[in-house]
């Protein structure tokens, strides 16, 4: 999987979560994970996540670190399985600068403020994947939690190359693990 940390500012507004918007806009091909920090303004038209639309809950960061994967040959419950594993490996590397945070589902959150937000989806050819983390927490619609603002995180390029290097070490691991073992009949 191709990781890529994307220099310049990008307004997540929810239409970058389609198909091959990874290859048409940075020329990645197959497997990838790209990140990049900007303000989050998803509008319901947008909205994937069909509980938020139902309950009126648009997403709103004044800035946030976006994470945005495309998977092919995927299907829908493992890209929630890898929405989950990327939540996790956001989660270790917290505490591995002594934050504790809680996770469930796919929602991280420390001290009762929202850390991340986070949707899998399927389109006809991949699985997609967005999962933002809040920088700044002021302004959001509900309690959040910052990188910057609360955690002191400064170097959020440092933070995301890091987790997007796990999450395609740990997803290429699993691919390999799978063809080392021996299948067993009855």
């Amino acid at each position: 999987m191709i990781t890529k940390y994307i220099d310049e500012e990008v307004k997540y507004i929810g239409s970058q979560l389609a198909p091959h918007w990874i290859y048409k806009n940075y020329k990645i091909q197959g497997d990838a994970i790209v990140a990049f920090c900007g303000e989050c303004d998803v509008k319901l038209t947008e909205m994937v996540d069909i509980e938020d639309v139902i309950n009126n809950e648009p997403i709103y960061s004044k800035y946030m670190l976006s994470f945005i994967t495309e998977q092919f040959n995927v299907n829908l419950v493992e890209g929630v399985f890898r929405q989950r594993l990327l939540i996790c490996i956001i989660k270790e590397e917290l505490e591995k600068r002594g934050i504790i945070a809680e996770r469930d589902g796919d929602d991280l959150r420390i001290n009762g403020g929202k850390l991340t937000v986070s949707i899998a989806t399927k389109s006809p050819t991949s699985i997609l994947i967005h999962t933002g983390v809040n920088i700044l927490s002021e302004g959001a619609p509900i309690k959040a939690c910052g990188l910057k603002s609360e955690l002191n995180i400064v170097d959020i390029k440092e933070f995301a190359n890091t987790i997007m290097k796990r999450y395609s070490d740990e997803i290429e691991d699993i691919v390999l693990a799978s063809t080392k073992v021996r299948g067993v009949t009855e």
